[in-house]
C-alpha cells in the first residue's frame, strides 16, 4: 500500500473514483462560464439606470430605448426596453406586471447550468460512500479467499477504499460554495434589477403626468 500514488489508487476504486473525475471536470466548467457570466454585471446594471433615469426624466424617451437598445445583451437592456416601449401605452398596473415577469424571465435565463452544481453538492458524498462500501467489501472478501485473519489483512484495501469518499468531498464541498456563491449573485442581481425596473417606472409615471400639463399649456395659449 505504501508504494502505491494517487493514481493507482484512483484505479483501484474506479467504480466511484471514476464518475466523481467527470463531475469535478463538468463542475470547474460550469463555475468557470458563470463567473463570466456574471462579470460585472451588477455595475452595468446600476450604470444604465442612470443613463436611462436621466434620458426620461429629460423628457427624451427615444434616447432612453437607444440606449438600451445597447446594452441588448444584458438583462437590464432587455428589460428597460420592453418598458419604456410600452410606457406610453400600458396602464400603470400593467406595467408594474410587465416589470416583474421580466425581471423573473431575467433571474430564470442566468440561473442556466446552475442546477448542475446543485446537483453535484447533493449526489457526490453518496457516490463517494458508495465506492467506499464496494472496497470494504471486495477487502473483506480477499480476506476470505486468502483465508487468513487480522486488521492488517484488510488495511490496505479499506484505506484505498476510503480514497473514493475523500474525493467525493472535495468535489461536493467545491459545488457547494460556488453554488451558494452564485446564488448569492443572483440576489443581489436581482435587486438591481427590481431598483433600476422601479426607478425607469417612476420617470415614466412622471413623463406621462406631464404630458397632459403641458398640452393645457400649450391649448391655453391657442
Amino acid at each position: 500500500m505504501e508504494s502505491m500514488n494517487m493514481l493507482q489508487m484512483i484505479q483501484q476504486g474506479w467504480m466511484a473514483t471514476y464518475p466523481l473525475l467527470v463531475m469535478s471536470i463538468i463542475s470547474l466548467t460550469v463555475i468557470a462560464e458563470r463567473l463570466w457570466v456574471y462579470r460585472g454585471m451588477i455595475g452595468q446594471t446600476a450604470r444604465l439606470t442612470r443613463s436611462v433615469y436621466a434620458d426620461v426624466s429629460r423628457s427624451d424617451v427615444g434616447a432612453a430605448i437607444e440606449r438600451a437598445e445597447a446594452e441588448r445583451l444584458t438583462p437590464a437592456g432587455r428589460t428597460f426596453v420592453d418598458l419604456l416601449r410600452q410606457g406610453t401605452s400600458l396602464p400603470v398596473d400593467q406595467l408594474d406586471q410587465m416589470s416583474a415577469e421580466r425581471r423573473f424571465e431575467e433571474i430564470e435565463r442566468l440561473k442556466g447550468s446552475l442546477w448542475i452544481l446543485g446537483t453535484v453538492a447533493a449526489s457526490a458524498p453518496f457516490i463517494g460512500l458508495f465506492g467506499t462500501v464496494v472496497g470494504i467489501v471486495k477487502a473483506f472478501h480477499n480476506m476470505s479467499v486468502l483465508g487468513s485473519g487480522g486488521f492488517a489483512v484488510v488495511a490496505g484495501g479499506i484505506s484505498e477504499a476510503l480514497i473514493a469518499t475523500a474525493l467525493g468531498l472535495i468535489v461536493a464541498i467545491v459545488a457547494l460554495i460556488f453554488y451558494n456563491y452564485f446564488q448569492t449573485r443572483l440576489d443581489r442581481i436581482d435587486a438591481a434589477l427590481t431598483i433600476g425596473s422601479a426607478r425607469l417606472l417612476e420617470a415614466l409615471r412622471v413623463e406621462r403626468g406631464a404630458e397632459p400639463a403641458m398640452e393645457r399649456v400649450v391649448d391655453g395659449r391657442r
